[in-house]
């Protein structure tokens, strides 16, 4: 019974926290970032060749630019005419949404409109991953599935689909990386329903996977 009831109030206090973060993030303003720079860079073949992974990064603040050149790599809109995106997407869905936790805040991005929307004005760094760095690190992407977009899906498809357009996104941020000199590390090992609660996703939004960005550590 003890036990039970610490739960209870575990979950209430969690509840809680996430209310009031939203409350705080409904009067944060959204961060519209600058037009991606689309000319330069490193040859594919390249940034191919330099491609890795990284796991140590440096506490320095991403600027605007590159945090929007980075979203426009990793998933941006690269024919306006048809609002197709720099990924693919099983039949055009969609479906995966890119979540940037900073020191500040939660925030989502809107290809539509390259914006940032406040989500959480608490910092969640933490909670997106088991590794120490995760919560120093300037950046975590988390890829989020929004299941009403598959409804035309089967629940086995449903998996495969969502968790090949992230890896597909999740690519295009290791090649950005690579040609910018940015370290990045994708991973699976984190607490999906710790971090989906703390993030106030619907039971329809599934966590596939995170993504940690930044300048490596010197």
């Amino acid at each position: 019974m003890k036990r039970e009831l610490i739960l209870f109030t575990c979950f209430i206090l969690t509840i809680s926290l996430v209310c009031i973060a939203k409350i705080h993030a409904q009067d944060s303003d959204p961060v519209k970032l600058p037009a991606a720079q689309i000319q330069g860079g490193k040859p594919l073949m390249q940034a191919l060749k330099d491609r890795k992974t990284s796991r140590e990064f440096s506490v320095k603040e991403l600027p605007l630019q590159v945090i929007s050149d980075l979203l426009w790599a990793a998933n941006g809109i690269n024919r306006p005419d048809s609002g197709h995106r720099t990924a693919p997407s099983a039949m055009n869905m969609q479906e995966i949404d890119i979540y940037v936790a900073k020191p500040e805040g939660l925030y989502l991005f809107d290809a539509k409109t390259n914006t940032l929307m406040p989500v959480l004005s608490t910092d969640i760094r933490g909670l997106t991953g088991q590794q120490p760095f995760v919560k120093d690190a300037p950046i975590n992407l988390i890829y989020v599935a929004d299941l009403s977009k598959m409804s035309s899906l089967s629940g086995a498809d449903t998996d495969i689909y969502a968790a090949a357009d992230a890896g597909f996104i999740s690519q295009n941020v290791y090649l950005f990386c690579a040609s910018s000199g940015l370290a990045t590390v994708v991973r699976g090992w984190l607490d999906k329903p710790i971090l989906a609660k703390a993030m106030g996703l619907r039971p329809d939004q599934r966590i596939i996977l995170a993504q940690t960005v930044g300048y490596p550590k010197n």
